[in-house]
């Protein structure tokens, strides 16, 4: 017994998908996809960690440093090769309350506890309860963050350095307006079209790093005075160091950041996991939704030891990934190395890069985002998916990622179960005997037990009445409570009531509950129980 329960154990911190290669191969022309893409997703990480950093409310390399160690213990063990992981802005709007109120290592300690709370729910493969989230949901969410993405852009339309620090995140700022709003229109859609170009001419270079390369060279050595990298903030730093965050190990301290550290988890959770499946779509991809939970926990608890906001996966970068053509575990590391040397060696550089570029690749990323057939099928499904889409979107875009997919998944529950509800009907006829037989059809469960209650005749009926279950399930105690009801009312008429075809599962549930017992064998045709008795008495069988 011991040892099973090591074994199962050992299973559950299984991490099944470690390859490091494509079936055909890590050949030089798939390393040369590999690391542009991944200097490509660097660039675009750059100024979204800057930004999400200022949101917060915390020093900009704090989201750099988490951008840099979520991205790579992330690409190293996580469940989807191709993924991008780093500082997000679903995260940012929850910290910038906890850090205006206790400060920036409070924020770590909670970055830490989030994290252990993501291994944990890896390891207790949570994960899997992703599938739960219907079709609907998921278009919902990726065109809301698709909006959201596009909106996020719309701050680099600002004057720099016109933004406020009000300490509850960044806010304010005076649009570009005139000539300098026309020049950086123009050089965001000079670097689309670059994009849109580049795959009919040639896949050598990935198209938004052909796009960034074009538009950056244009720039700097035309002289165009436009919004730069550099003018968000300085990306110039050191490695990241080890540090203990400095709270005092109180439960006063867990109080504070207990709630926080399981929001974060879970968001962080939600927004990774959706991301996965929706990768594993374009790369064909299945399963790992465990794995990138532990991935998700483990590289937020080290991040939190070495100074950085923690994150989750990124679905923009993700996107610019993939599209560029990367799909093994190389790209993501490097994507995160890249970002380190840009920290630590390549500052000055990458802060003369216009915005304008970096704006250009995102508003290609919320063109191929968007689920545009969903504009189409909406007409097509039924009220109910059609409401879903759009409900998860609106909220996705107005609250967050993860309160969005929790009322999508609950809507789409009520209306599941409402629809069950409606089915539950009965076909009945009369035996030779002269009994009379109520054939169920549809699930008989808490939505549907009202009705099936109401169907019976108790006063009207013969004093032999049989209730067939072939086409039926009993799925809960509400189920039970009904069969119950109904007994009762046959009772108090002097009749008898029979049950016949319950499933195996239905007989334990019923046994376990200790309504019912069995009173004869199972049907060998059907494999199923088919006499039961009420321990009063009322349920007998022949």
């Amino acid at each position: 017994m011991r040892r099973a329960l090591m074994a199962s154990f050992a299973n559950r911190l299984a991490m099944p998908d470690l390859r490091w290669m494509p079936d055909e191969g890590l050949t030089p022309s798939r390393l040369r996809i590999e690391l542009l893409s991944g200097l490509t997703v660097a660039l675009a990480l750059v100024p979204e960690a800057v930004a999400f950093a200022f949101v917060a409310g915390v020093h900009p390399l704090v989201g750099l440093y988490a951008a840099f160690l979520v991205g790579l213990i992330t690409a190293l063990i996580g469940g989807r090769p191709g993924m991008i992981s780093g500082a997000t802005g679903a995260l940012a709007v929850v910290m910038v309350a906890l850090v205006a109120e206790h400060g920036v290592e409070y924020l770590f300690a909670t970055v830490v506890l989030m994290g252990l709370m993501q291994i944990f729910a890896g390891i207790m493969r949570w994960g899997r309860f992703i599938r739960l989230v219907p079709h609907p949901v998921m278009l919902g969410f990726v065109n809301g963050l698709a909006i959201v993405i596009f909106l996020a852009q719309l701050g680099q339309f600002k004057v720099p350095g016109s933004m406020v620090n009000t300490g509850h995140g960044v806010s304010g700022g005076e649009w570009l307006s005139g000539g300098p709003l026309y020049l950086m229109l123009s050089l965001v859609v000079l670097t689309m079209v670059v994009i849109w170009i580049m795959p009919r001419v040639t896949r050598v270079i990935p198209a938004p790093l052909a796009g960034i390369g074009v538009v950056a060279t244009l720039v700097i050595v035309a002289g165009v005075d436009v919004p730069r990298v550099g003018d968000l903030a300085s990306i110039q730093g050191g490695l990241p160091s080890f540090h203990i965050p400095m709270v005092p190990p109180t439960w006063e301290t867990l109080r504070i950041i207990l709630p926080y550290s399981v929001i974060l988890a879970a968001i962080g959770l939600i927004e990774s996991l959706l991301t996965l499946n929706l990768v594993g779509d374009i790369t064909g991809k299945r399963g790992g939704a465990s794995q990138e939970c532990v991935a998700q926990g483990v590289a937020n608890t080290v991040t939190g030891f070495f100074g950085g906001m923690g994150g989750c996966a990124m679905i923009g970068q993700s996107m610019i990934n993939v599209k560029s053509g990367g799909r093994t575990r190389v790209a993501g590391i490097a994507a995160a190395l890249f970002l380190l040397v840009f920290i630590l060696f390549a500052a000055p550089v990458i802060e003369l890069i216009p915005l304008a570029a970096l704006v250009g690749v995102m508003f290609m990323v919320v063109i191929g985002t968007f689920a545009w057939n969903s504009l189409t099928i909406l007409r097509k499904v039924p009220l109910t998916d059609a409401f879903v889409i759009l409900l998860v979107t609106v909220v996705t875009v107005l609250e967050d990622l993860a309160v969005a997919v929790v009322v999508g998944v609950i809507v789409s529950a009520l209306a599941y179960a409402w629809n069950n509800a409606r089915r539950i009907h009965a076909k009945t006829y009369e035996t030779p005997e002269g009994a009379r037989v109520y054939q169920i059809q549809g699930p008989l469960f808490f939505g549907s037990s009202d009705g099936f209650v109401e169907m019976f005749d108790p006063a009207g009926d013969p004093a032999s009445v049989i209730v067939d279950f072939a086409d039926s399930r009993v799925v809960d105690q509400s189920a039970l409570q009904a069969i119950e009801t109904v007994a009762a009312k046959y009772e108090a008429e002097g009749k008898q009531i029979q049950l016949r075809h319950l499933s195996r599962d239905c007989h334990r549930l019923l046994k376990k509950a200790g309504h019912l017992m069995v009173d004869s064998d199972d049907d060998p045709d059907y494999a199923l129980a088919v006499n039961y008795q009420v321990r009063t008495g009322i349920l007998g069988g022949h």
